[in-house]
């Protein structure tokens, strides 16, 4: 039977974010365990690639027919309990890269220090705990469907950061509380040498309610937001003088703020769940302002538990802009691009129909079917679009996955 979902923050405490306690603990010092995702997926859209991450450079549709690199994963952690107060993870992912490796990376390794039962700290690369799912986010087995919906995970792509994050658990009655606070900073690599995108003085506050079946999570974060592939395109503008500097100071992201605010709650009681998540991403660029939501449901019958999703995003900010009044081809080249770029995440929705059978410990398979309509210009997780791709419409994803944990 899938795992409940308020008992997932417990399941990445233990297994896989290392916040183990000394009555949790193994009589040994280590402790080592393991996850994957063997996953393949077909899209409709035949002039533009369906992936699950804008980190990766292609996947169903326009690269090939069916991909296994969209879901595809496997990872392993290693935990080291020197004493009831000082622990260490490293987790270990290979998936697809931006270079369409599967070279593996750190995801986690970080030492953590429990000053009591209820506070402490670690430094180095720590989960971003900005989603009601973000502990688990790549751990298949934990989450009801083969991805989490991408109109509100999408939102903001990066899972870890490296810096120092402190966690403070108090108790009223039957209510568990945990306020989270993190500093630090990211770096990820873009595919096709587009370049990096880097996160600097980041830092988030979040926290985590848990009431019997209820689970509820609040997160604000904000950062400094710098995608080299923007600047190197808006300094095409900075040689039209004052006028395309203004643009490019405009819509540039070169160290610019940017912010984000979430929620979202589970409810399982253990036959059934129903969960939702809403977010809202700020940012004084060419990204703009969007915001995002999805509910979801399933109801278990012994080993299937069956689901359905609605997500829905759209921009909060102006998806077109006035650009450059010169008339030359360059000028006009330009104009367009920038207009695409405002225009690609305009909105979107997504009616999700899937099936989760645990057929035995440990292992589950699902199937699942998303139907995605765009609003206007939108592309939403669509890449490699081709000359001919028609901007709007809608498309359709069939995903297997078998998610396995040990």
């Amino acid at each position: 039977m899938l795992p409940k979902l308020n008992t997932l923050s417990l399941a990445a405490m233990t297994l896989y974010a290392g916040a183990v306690s000394a009555a949790e603990a193994d009589t040994s010092m280590f402790s080592l365990s393991s996850f994957g995702t063997v996953g393949i997926v077909h899209s409709s859209e035949k002039k533009a690639d369906f992936t699950s991450s804008i980190f990766k450079p292609n996947g169903a549709g326009h690269s090939r027919n069916w991909s296994a690199d969209v879901d595809s994963l496997i990872g392993a952690q290693l935990i080291a309990t020197f004493t009831p107060q000082l622990s260490a993870v490293v987790q270990v992912i290979s998936e697809q890269r931006y270079d369409n490796s599967y070279r593996p990376f750190v995801e986690w390794a970080n030492i953590k220090y429990q000053f009591t039962p209820d506070f402490s700290a670690r430094v180095g690369r720590t989960v971003l705990p900005v989603f009601l799912l973000s502990d688990t986010r790549k751990v298949g087995y934990t989450l009801p469907w083969v991805r989490p919906p991408m109109e509100v995970y999408s939102l903001i792509p990066i899972t870890s950061s490296d810096g120092v994050d402190l966690s403070y658990r108090f108790h009223i009655d039957e209510i568990t509380n945990t306020v989270q606070g993190n500093y630090g900073q990211h770096d990820s690599r873009q595919p096709d040498g587009a370049g990096q995108a880097t996160a600097r003085d980041l830092w988030g506050i979040t926290n985590t309610t848990e009431f019997g079946a209820l689970t509820t999570r609040f997160s604000y974060s904000q950062t400094e937001l710098t995608v080299e592939q923007f600047n190197s395109f808006f300094d095409a503008f900075r040689a039209f003088g004052a006028e395309g500097d203004a643009i490019a100071d405009r819509y540039d992201s070169n160290s610019t703020p940017a912010s984000f605010f979430g929620i979202g709650a589970s409810y399982d009681p253990g036959d059934w769940f129903v969960m939702s998540e809403w977010g809202r991403l700020r940012s004084h660029s060419a990204i703009g302002r969007t915001s995002a939501w999805y509910v979801s449901g399933g109801y278990r019958v012994d080993a299937l538990t069956p689901f359905i999703t609605y997500a829905r995003s759209r921009a909060e900010s102006d998806t077109s802009a006035t650009g450059l009044t010169a008339s030359t081809l360059p000028a006009i080249g330009l104009n367009n691009a920038l207009n695409t770029i405002l225009g690609s995440n305009e909105g979107q929705q997504t009616l999700s129909l899937g099936v989760r059978w645990d057929f035995t410990k440990n292992m589950d398979a699902k199937l699942q079917y998303d139907h995605t309509r765009f609003k206007g210009n939108s592309i939403g997780p669509l890449i490699n679009t081709q000359p001919d791709f028609e901007s709007g419409g809608s498309f359709s994803v069939i995903s297997l996955a078998v998610d396995f944990v040990f």
